[in-house]
């Protein structure tokens, strides 16, 4: 497969970047390069170009040129001339954005063979991808790293320029053949803001990343000379923040709520990388401000000999920095708007070092997952000040931290990753498959059902594929579309024929001519015409019931945590007040309600009629409280050994098949169990 990165940002180079040396030379251009160095190890992969923008800059090297490509075994790298030579940064592509996909389409009929996919990273190399899909016909993938929609947002203000980007990213988005998130929450919220995109087309992949060198990093003397020039006592605690010096990053924000937390004043140092300069007249107008602010901060609040900024560092200098933050018995800080995956958090936790962390983006996921550090909602400077004081000041949450934080290499690995997104990139571009007429269903629930035990699932997956042509897999979970998709994908579930997520609240169907999920309209209505969010949560409000996160809350759901109250109290509380809901409990901490008559069960139903199935050529299969109802509902209920809930006690689930195996393997034996009986 010949696949063409496009990246138009910054300096890019293979080898060497200079992060830093302008604000657009960051982090997507590491993803991108260890993106491609790791895909290039797959055999299937025969050749990756990297095609960037050209130009000639006194305030550059010459390396930059238009044509002065560079090979670096499998990739290429390729410069475009677009007939400016001076460099531009983001703000400023888009007045090239003709002349540049001119010069794109003229390097691909130029090319012996057409990439087969295009994989665009930032809006403006949108442009140029979907130039190509229409004139070419070459598919595209688009990876935004960020999104104007969620600027906008987080500033509460706009502007020309902002509704310029914005709208150049619903004409990417309109045309991608699939676009890849780092996390849920760009793909659940950020997204959310964009007419152009379908939520079966978002594939959350989160980045892998290279955090080797950031375990068991020394204290280099450069580093500890470079904060010591700041600093008074070198021995407090140091809370570290490193990030280009723009707004979207908090900085100030930090200073101003390390300046009016007293005792964090006292006990401990602020340490802030934000980026190299040499003179403050040389940086970007966004980050000169932002510098200049800092400092006006740090004298407004006689902050000197507590905060250090140094002036430059050197890439090999950043792990020292997280191992001096770790040595001093400190944290690491992102006060970020929005993040949207959070590289930085994942450097610390690999460092062993604790972490602060904003809500908004990508940290939600790195922080459930690695549990090594807290969320902050950034615009609460109390709240950010407050969680560093109380991971510094309790020794054991200190520890809890640092010491879950070194799985962080584990969980976030480029191998992993590339396995999903080559995945991604041939069913974008294999030949169509032909839709099989199924004569059966078998739905199971994923999290202690499905998944669980790795070499259940793999003979589980070799059945499966012997009968795909006969029965369709569904999916029945709690979780998110997106989320159950995620976690599918990473335990390597080719693509289900139907997904049922949110407990029921929602129901996508893999489309093979489309190559991706398609949300079931009908089921999508139907929910939101029965559901009333602002009465559901004023109940859930008196009765002091403890929402979960904003992403778990959807049209036709309402998500909290178990509180005191039995499952009876909470569903007599509704019904006085004239709420007809369903009252879900599982695993002992979470607790759903949904419409009367909704949940998975209703959907099973509806899921089954659209295949035109009757219900006793559907096999249901679950584990906990959250899959009663479809497991009591279905004539061919399947409970794994590993079940939970009391659902192996439960009367009214005396129907169903028990299994003695667990996870995958129970599910295959409550299946072969109903074939041997001849009933499915």
């Amino acid at each position: 497969m010949f696949v063409c990165h496009i990246a138009l940002q910054g300096c890019l180079t293979l080898t060497d970047v200079p992060y830093g040396i302008t604000a657009d030379t960051g982090g997507h251009i590491k993803y991108l390069l260890e993106l491609a160095e790791t895909s290039a190890l797959d055999p299937e992969i025969d050749r990756i170009d990297i095609v960037t923008r050209g130009f000639e800059d006194s305030a550059f090297s010459d390396e930059f040129a238009p044509g002065s490509g560079e090979i670096r075994g499998d990739i290429r790298l390729v410069r475009l001339a677009d007939g400016y030579e001076g460099y531009l940064t983001k703000e400023e592509l888009h007045e090239q954005h003709e002349a540049l996909c001119k010069a794109f389409l003229d390097y691909l009929k130029s090319c012996p063979k057409l990439p087969d996919i295009i994989h665009a990273h930032y809006a403006d190399a949108g442009v140029l991808a979907r130039a190509a899909f229409e004139e070419l016909g070459i598919p595209y993938v688009f990876t935004a790293h960020s999104l104007g929609a969620v600027k906008r947002q987080a500033n509460g203000t706009t502007s020309a320029e902002l509704e310029r980007r914005i709208e150049i990213e619903e004409r990417v988005l309109e045309k991608a053949s699939g676009i890849i998130s780092s996390s849920r929450d760009e793909a659940e919220a950020q997204y959310a803001h964009y007419s152009k995109i379908e939520s079966g087309r978002i594939r959350v992949i989160p980045p892998g990343c290279d955090l080797e060198r950031f375990k068991n990093a020394p204290v280099s003397d450069k580093v500890r000379s470079d904060v010591a020039r700041f600093l008074c006592d070198l021995e407090k605690p140091i809370i570290l923040a490193i990030a280009r010096p723009v707004r979207k990053k908090n900085l100030v924000a930090l200073v101003e709520a390390y300046a009016a937390h007293s005792e964090l004043r006292e006990r401990a140092n602020l340490v802030i990388v934000a980026g190299c300069r040499s003179q403050l007249s040389e940086l970007e107008q966004e980050c000169r401000e932002v510098i200049e602010e800092l400092i006006a901060a740090v004298e407004t609040h006689d902050l000197y000999g507590h905060v250090a900024y140094p002036k430059s560092h050197e890439p090999s200098d950043i792990p020292a920095y997280y191992a001096l933050a770790r040595e001093s018995g400190g944290v690491f800080v992102n006060p970020a708007l929005n993040e949207p995956f959070g590289l930085t958090l994942l450097e610390a936790a690999a460092s062993h070092l604790p972490v602060v962390a904003t809500d908004s983006g990508g940290p939600n996921d790195i922080i459930e997952r690695c549990k090594n550090g807290v969320l902050v909602r950034p615009t609460d400077r109390s709240a950010i000040a407050d969680a560093c004081f109380s991971i510094m000041t309790d020794r054991r949450s200190w520890i809890r931290y640092a010491s879950a934080g070194g799985d962080a290499a584990s969980a976030y690995d480029w191998q992993a990753h590339c396995r999903i997104y080559h995945r991604l990139l041939n069913d974008l571009v294999s030949p169509l498959q032909k839709v099989p007429s199924w004569g059966r269903l078998l739905v199971c629930d994923i999290d202690n059902t499905l998944l669980g035990d790795r070499e259940a699932l793999r003979e589980f997956l070799r059945w499966q594929t012997e009968n795909s042509e006969n029965i369709a897999l569904g999916i029945a979970t709690g979780r998110s579309f997106h989320s159950a998709q995620a976690i599918l994908a990473a335990e390597g579930v080719p693509n289900p024929d139907v997904i049922i997520s949110g407990v029921g609240t929602a129901i996508h169907w893999y489309d093979r001519e489309r190559r991706y999920f398609v949300e079931d309209e009908a089921w999508k209505a139907g929910l939101a015409r029965d559901w009333d969010h602002e009465r559901v949560h004023d109940v859930a409000t008196r009765l002091n019931l403890r929402s979960q996160a904003l992403l778990e809350q959807k049209v036709g759901k309402a998500s909290f945590f178990t509180g005191e109250l039995s499952t009876d109290e909470i569903r007599a509380a509704f019904d006085k007040e004239g709420l007809a809901v369903e009252i879900i409990a599982s695993h002992g901490r979470y607790l759903d309600i949904l419409p009367r008559g909704g949940g998975k069960q209703a959907a099973v139903v509806h899921a089954a009629a659209r295949l035109g199935l009757t219900q006793s050529r559907v096999v249901v299969a679950g584990d906990s409280g959250n899959d009663r109802s479809m497991l009591v509902a279905c004539p061919h209920p399947v409970i794994v050994g590993n079940w939970s809930d009391g659902l192996g006690e439960d009367p009214a689930l005396s129907h169903a098949f028990v299994a003695s195996k667990t996870h995958a393997a129970g599910v295959l034996e409550g299946v072969r169990h109903y074939q041997a009986a001849g009933s499915w």
